[in-house]
């Protein structure tokens, strides 16, 4: 595995590379980005105890594939959408929405979004998603940084002599450690046809 800041990211491994070309295609990536994590955020899948959201799946792969400049650009576009007033949150809707909504038990959350994708951009710079380890292990760190801020937030925000941990932490853990098992076997393997189309 390299361990040098040189490897391209997924997104830098197809279409032009320079020019006019290039600045289309990465506003295009960022606008499919944005697209693909507000129905990600809809997307709940039955499983016990809470259903599975594919939100924090979609921040964590779009961080890996975009690489840690267009992974920001795309994950703070969605924040600015969403604090528009636009219903692009997880649980956000007609009646809870923008900033009022942001502001609530999911802003640390969010903030996470931020930490993470940048996190999982820079291992992918780094070579880290051409391999299932250490793609998992760049998802485990990834997903820390999102519950971090989120658990503080909401300790601050309820109190910490309320059941943080088991609002915010525990309820999730088994749906994530299976989305951070799928991204750590997705990524690879894109590499591996990316590869497999170039030879």
């Amino acid at each position: 595995m390299s361990t040098t800041m040189t490897d391209k990211v997924l997104s830098e491994a197809f279409g032009p590379e320079e020019g006019l070309g290039l600045r289309l295609k990465q506003a295009a990536l960022v606008a499919i980005g944005i697209l693909v994590l507000a129905v990600a955020a809809k997307i709940k899948i039955p499983m016990w105890p809470v259903p599975i959201t594919m939100g924090t799946f979609a921040v964590l792969t779009i961080g890996a594939a975009y690489g840690p400049r267009l992974g920001l650009a795309t994950i703070l576009g969605y924040l600015i959408i969403g604090a528009l007033g636009f219903d692009v949150f997880v649980n956000s809707s007609a009646e809870s929405y923008g900033l009022a909504y942001m502001m609530g038990g999911t802003g640390g959350y969010l903030v996470g979004y931020v930490l993470a994708t940048l996190a999982l951009g820079l291992a992918a710079r780094a070579g880290w998603d051409r391999s299932i380890l250490w793609m998992a292990l760049a998802m485990l760190i990834g997903n820390a940084l999102i519950y971090v801020p989120g658990l503080l937030w909401l300790g601050q925000l309820y109190g910490w002599d309320q059941p943080i941990l088991a609002w915010g932490l525990t309820p999730f853990l088994i749906g994530d450690a299976l989305k951070l098992a799928l991204a750590a076997l997705l990524v690879p393997a894109v590499w591996k046809l990316v590869g497999a189309a170039r030879g």
